[in-house]
């Protein structure tokens, strides 16, 4: 997919570059709207940290290394074409950082992907921490989208995930570091590419998907990806619906439930960051293909068990980027031939 992604970013920047399609520069004091809040900048910020991958991707897409001071949160590896760009930012960890960690980077800006690193009830940081300290912040759209409550922390959705609130990510943040034109190229790139998907795969009723993120051990519930988050969109986007009919982003399930869904494809998500043994793909197949009742399930004895990078079960850039992975692998499988 790598090839193909950049001769598409290729093509579109050098449509927008022969045509008027040039975004207006930036004027400066700029205000945005952003989850119920208004956002000034004077000036484009020269040391961001961004909290979450989705958040530093974007920013590196936009090639804005150079005004990066860090990075944390990391579930997968940094897309192979921008890995070049990421060895210049430090990364704090990732996992969660702490607010002294994060502060003693002297950001000018701070963009977060998940309320969890930066929300009302975050251990990591509220936006208040910064705004007292004169630090502008931004939260993706797609985060504050969310119902959250004292028992779900990463909420629920009445309606399903689309990439429009990934698109308004984008063209925020270009405009905040005045990089409009790549914005533009960069959201004209992702609506092609989600456009071929829906192009080549026809809605089916029968094709369901379960997506396990991880779990701690066998014998816990897995944390699933749920009916309306970026897994649904996934699942939509190729044809067919989750599975899981959820309106929490992030259900936890055990394996009789599981099973009682009977899913045509199981998702096995290969998560980098080696909390648990059960991150890895390929110890969630071993697991799958192995268990005396789990093996049983239709989607297992047919051998419809595909992987995906774990970060695309997130809100972010690499959900599209997870939709092609699997639709690589579903033209293989027998249910659609």
């Amino acid at each position: 997919m790598l090839n193909k992604s950049l001769l598409v970013i290729g093509t579109v920047a050098a449509t927008l570059a022969s045509t008027a399609l040039r975004a207006e520069p930036t004027a400066y004091p700029l205000t945005i709207e952003n989850c119920g809040q208004s956002v000034t900048f004077n000036a484009a910020p020269k040391s961001a940290v961004a909290l979450g991958q989705n958040s530093a991707e974007i920013l590196l897409l936009l090639g804005l290394e150079d005004r990066m001071a860090a990075t944390a949160f990391w579930p997968n590896s940094v897309l192979p074409e921008l890995e070049e760009a990421n060895s210049k930012v430090e990364i704090l960890t990732v996992e969660f950082p702490t607010l002294e960690a994060v502060l003693s980077k002297q950001p000018d800006f701070v963009a977060a992907m998940l309320v969890t690193l930066m929300g009302a009830d975050s251990k990591v940081a509220k936006r208040e921490d910064f705004e007292t300290l004169g630090i502008p912040t931004y939260l993706s759209p797609s985060a504050c989208s969310t119902t959250v409550t004292a028992t779900d922390a990463y909420g629920s959705r009445d309606n399903l995930w689309s990439m429009e609130l990934l698109y308004q990510e984008i063209d925020d943040l270009a405009r905040i570091f005045d990089v409009g034109d790549r914005g533009e190229a960069l959201i004209q790139d992702f609506k092609a590419r989600e456009a071929a998907l829906r192009a080549e795969f026809a809605a089916r009723d029968d094709l369901t998907f379960l997506f396990w993120f991880s779990s701690p051990s066998p014998a816990d519930d897995a944390y699933l990806g749920g009916g309306n988050g970026p897994s649904g969109y996934i699942a939509d986007v190729l044809g067919g619906s989750n599975a899981v009919k959820t309106e929490a982003d992030w259900p936890t399930l055990g394996w009789e439930g599981i099973m009682a869904a009977e899913p045509k494809v199981i998702v096995a998500a290969q998560v980098d960051r080696n909390r648990w043994d059960l991150d890895k793909a390929e110890t969630k197949i071993a697991f799958l293909t192995s268990d005396p009742t789990v093996s049983q399930m239709e989607a297992v004895r047919a051998g419809r068990i595909v992987t995906m990078s774990g970060a695309a079960m997130n809100p972010s850039i690499r959900t599209l980027y997870g939709a092609e992975q699997v639709a690589e692998q579903l033209k293989a499988l027998d249910l659609l031939r």
